[in-house]
């Protein structure tokens, strides 16, 4: 079974889990002192010793079970990338995780890291916090393989709760990890693929645009038509920000035809909503609007796009005067919400939902409070410069109706400002 560092990290995660204190797995058995040198890694015990920890642990040592317990992980695994179906990853979980309390095995370690992950495919974001927490202090037992994805996934719970830029310094160490292990191509690819979205998260437009090249080159070989018509997503979105339409377009319309091809409406549907914001960008308001209505009255599309979709739509309406539109917006994008466990992920929906809400009502307090106190400083700690330059210009032009040109000059002066700050990031 396993390396000295293994056997040591195993017994103490294993005992932990139990809720079992050191007395207790050792009496009788060896010293307090020496099984703290067994689970620090400084001692290896007999396998009599490992034999009797075990069986008090109520797990036992089955090199054959070990195989089924490794294939039925490496399936799982794979499931926490490519499956949307959330009962079987739950039902194999659960599964693989009756084997693992009865067992000890030496795939442990690897699963309870992928824990991370599942708890983030599940939306659990606390929970992968603690399992994060949990681990923290077995990381210096960790190999290479186990490394990678420890940081990795680490990686995936930042850029969830929207540290980009931690999650980058995460995904690099892991990166770094790649060569000193047999990482499948595929793998290498899904991290340069992930670093891609980061990097578009902060408008890195470079580093976007060389990960997700190289991901797209993998993919291309391997035809899967998921991920690389998500590359072409997001080298469109890079494309669109620096005003390069016409390469925006050809991107966006690769993903598109690859999303048919595969018949995955929710790539067709995140391409119709890209497509949708470069036509709003280039102001071909109606192409946008036709765009983002597909996705808006599209069930089956995800709720933080259609809301994505729903909003664009509240702002497009709005700035033509359509103001029953707009209302008829801000009604499907309050029923989506309501119905929705919302985070930390949901906030800008919240905050324009509100926005407009006021600005349609002629709510001129509630709008100016909302707009100075609290949207505009989210939008500013979320470095969020496209949006600040929306609502900064919005809110100068509500003071400049309403006589108060000092402080429209204000946040004229801050739409423009943001505005260089964006076209030079």
């Amino acid at each position: 079974m396993g390396t000295l560092i293994d056997i040591g990290s195993f017994i103490k995660l294993q005992r932990t889990k139990k809720d079992m204190t050191q007395g207790e797995l050792a009496k009788g058995i060896v010293s307090l002192s020496y099984l703290s040198k067994i689970e620090n890694k400084k001692t290896e015990a007999s396998p009599e010793i490992i034999q009797m920890l075990c069986t008090r642990l109520g797990v036992q040592l089955n090199n054959d079970l070990d195989m089924t317990i490794r294939e039925k992980c490496q399936e799982w695994y794979s499931m926490l990338f490519e499956s949307t179906d959330k009962k079987k990853i739950i039902a194999t979980y659960q599964e693989i995780q009756e084997l693992m309390d009865s067992n000890l095995s030496e795939n442990l370690l690897m699963f309870e890291i992928h824990k991370i992950r599942y708890h983030l495919v599940l939306g659990e974001h606390d929970k992968a916090l603690d399992k994060i927490n949990e681990l923290n202090e077995l990381a210096d037992s960790f190999d290479h393989t186990q490394q990678y994805y420890w940081y990795k996934f680490r990686g995936n719970y930042n850029s969830t709760i929207g540290e980009f830029n931690q999650a980058i310094k995460l995904y690099k160490l892991a990166e770094e990890k790649i060569n000193k292990v047999d990482m499948e191509e595929a793998e290498a690819a899904d991290l340069h693929y992930i670093l891609a979205v980061t990097h578009s998260k902060l408008r890195n437009t470079l580093e976007v645009i060389d990960f997700a090249e190289k991901a797209l080159e993998v993919y291309m070989k391997e035809y899967n038509f998921r991920r690389c018509a998500q590359c072409h997503i997001v080298l469109g979105i890079s494309y669109r920000r620096i005003k390069m339409y016409e390469k925006a377009i050809k991107n966006y319309n690769l993903a598109k035809h690859l999303g048919q091809l595969n018949k995955d409406n929710t790539v067709i549907q995140l391409t119709n909503l890209n497509l949708g914001y470069l036509h709003s960008a280039i102001n071909e308001t109606n192409q946008a609007i036709e765009y983002f209505l597909e996705v808006a009255d599209d069930e089956q599309v995800a709720n933080s796009e259609r809301l994505g979709a729903i909003t664009a739509l509240i702002k497009e309406y709005y700035y033509l005067k359509k103001y029953e539109k707009t209302e008829e917006m801000i009604s499907k994008a309050e029923a989506i919400l309501s119905d929705t466990e919302t985070g930390v992920y949901y906030k800008l929906f919240e905050y324009t939902i509100k926005t407009y809400t006021y600005a349609i009502n002629e709510e001129h307090e509630k709008f100016t409070s909302l707009v100075t106190e609290e949207f505009i400083p989210y939008l500013k700690d979320n470095n969020d410069h496209a949006n600040l330059v929306v609502y900064s210009k919005m809110l100068a032009e509500h003071f400049e109706c309403i006589g108060k040109y000092k402080s429209s000059v204000k946040y004229y002066k801050l739409a423009n400002e943001t505005y260089e700050e964006l076209i030079n990031l």
